[in-house]
């Protein structure tokens, strides 16, 4: 039983990993300033 548990840690540990580095990862901080800038336009 303590295998299933492992290995669904296991899992979930790589779930929250592939989704915290995609949201991060691919973004520089010289896009997030020209997306700043263009939603201050009227």
């Amino acid at each position: 039983m303590w295998i299933l548990m492992v290995e669904a840690g296991v899992a979930l540990f790589l779930l929250v990993f592939i989704v915290w580095w995609t949201m991060f990862a691919g973004r520089k901080d010289v896009d997030r300033k020209d997306d700043d800038s263009s939603d201050k336009r009227p």
